[in-house]
């Protein structure tokens, strides 16, 4: 009798620990072929021209994938990475070993999820089945105290039920050892350039660098919860830029998952000491907008003002620019934006003051600034980065009164802070030109 074998597709579930479909996998088949699919599809240019996929996140991944190789060395397996249509990689690396059938954690954003129904119909007409896992929230959807269908679509609603009748689950076990086929080819780490992409240039004035990876996200979990006695107690949703975890990179790609955090916080708060109420918000708020996703799909973020207001001006595109560039006059957002373009990162508070700043006072299209920090952000996730701008838009579930929207009063964002003075300049190239970093 053949050995039976199952190919787990990675795509945002970078990481052994915490992963039902690896350990999923191990248990129901003799060999396990891991596999991981550079999609040319996220390095193409968007409608404005520019890359979909900047080269800050970009370099991040590749850091993330490599990671991911070098860890499923250590059990004893191997990483296939190519570059291509997964629903043309996958089927030929399926005929090839021989797969049984193929895993891989559901998404919920519509890009996503077209990519899983291309590689579900390939599949099929090879009689393989695409097995599809949930692992990427905090609270697993069949543990909620509701369907999908009847999900609050306020926020507020949404909290007060689930923290009162659901609990998270326990992390997975991880992989003793991992059995995999013999691998004639595992394929090299694209480049950049091979992306279409350049080496981003990292600011002297960044305080901090993200390393993509697993490993890297452990360190920075048990480097957040060691400051403990640095940390002060969060303030709603928003918190301060010192108190923020950093954590959102890794968990955009699964470096590392929620239920990981969860319950790194609730064992380092066994005693009360580590405030930590606001990092378990934030996860809930990523929770929130992924089942807003799986509830509503595209009509969650659908823009319902767009039928009685007027199409945008040059006034309003020029705005935009400005605000891109961090040239609207108005000190503490040029110096976010300014951030923003040098880094791929800001805090969330300074996402929300930019946004806000973008929809209520240039009055732009707020799916134009959407679309820039999916370009731009690091951390990037499409469920919260959009829901986070509709919200701010108003155009679902906005009227929250407890969770409200990141707000400074005009003297405070004209106000010369530290902040602002440290990033009140864009990055500059030896002539003084605006370097392009992303």
């Amino acid at each position: 009798m053949s050995d039976r074998t199952i190919l787990v597709w990675f795509r945002n579930d970078l990481r052994i620990h915490d992963n039902e479909i690896l350990l999923e996998a191990v248990r129901k088949a003799d060999k396990v072929l891991p596999v991981y699919c550079f999609d040319p599809y996220y390095f193409q240019h968007n409608v404005s021209g520019n890359p979909k996929t900047g080269s800050f996140r970009a370099r991040f991944l590749l850091e993330a994938v490599a990671d991911l190789r070098k860890n499923l060395q250590t059990y004893g397996a191997d990483l296939i990475i190519r570059v291509g249509d997964p629903a043309e990689v996958l089927p030929q690396l399926a005929e090839q070993y021989q797969v049984n059938e193929v895993y891989h954690h559901r998404e919920v954003a519509y890009e996503e999820t077209e990519i899983s129904e291309k590689v579900e119909t390939a599949l099929w007409k090879m009689r393989l089945n695409l097995k599809h896992f949930i692992g990427h929230t905090m609270y697993h959807k069949e543990d909620l105290p509701f369907p999908i269908k009847d999900i609050p679509d306020s926020f507020a609603v949404f909290k007060k039920k689930v923290d009162r009748d659901s609990n998270v689950r326990p992390c997975v076990p991880t992989p003793e050892h991992i059995y995999t086929p013999e691998i004639t080819v595992a394929g090299e780490l694209p480049t950049l350039q091979q992306l279409g992409l350049n080496e981003p240039v990292d600011d002297p004035r960044a305080t901090n660098y993200f390393q993509g990876g697993e490993t890297a996200a452990l360190v920075q979990l048990h480097n957040y919860f060691s400051k403990a006695d640095q940390l002060v107690k969060g303030k709603g949703r928003n918190g301060s830029i010192n108190t923020s975890s950093k954590l959102s990179a890794w968990l955009s790609v699964g470096c590392i998952s929620p239920r990981q955090v969860y319950w790194e916080i609730f064992k380092q708060n066994q005693d009360g000491s580590v405030p930590a109420g606001m990092l378990k918000l934030e996860l809930l708020w990523r929770d929130y907008f992924r089942f807003m996703f799986k509830k509503h799909g595209q009509k969650f973020i659908k823009a319902t003002k767009a039928d009685t207001e007027a199409p945008a001006s040059a006034a309003d595109d020029a705005g935009f620019e400005k605000w891109k560039a961090g040239k609207t006059g108005v000190p503490f957002i040029d110096a976010c934006m300014h951030e923003l373009n040098a880094t791929g990162y800001i805090c969330s508070q300074c996402r929300q003051i930019v946004a806000s700043y973008l929809v209520n006072d240039i009055k732009a299209d707020w799916t134009k600034g959407a679309t820039y920090f999916e370009e731009k952000l690091i951390d990037y996730s499409p469920a919260s980065n959009w829901g986070n701008w509709a919200f701010i838009a108003g155009v679902n579930d906005a009227k929250e009164s407890k969770y409200t929207i990141a707000a400074m009063q005009q003297k405070e964002l004209e106000t010369k802070t530290d902040f602002v003075n440290t990033w009140q300049s864009s990055p500059k190239d030896e002539a003084g030109d605006l370097v392009v970093v992303r």
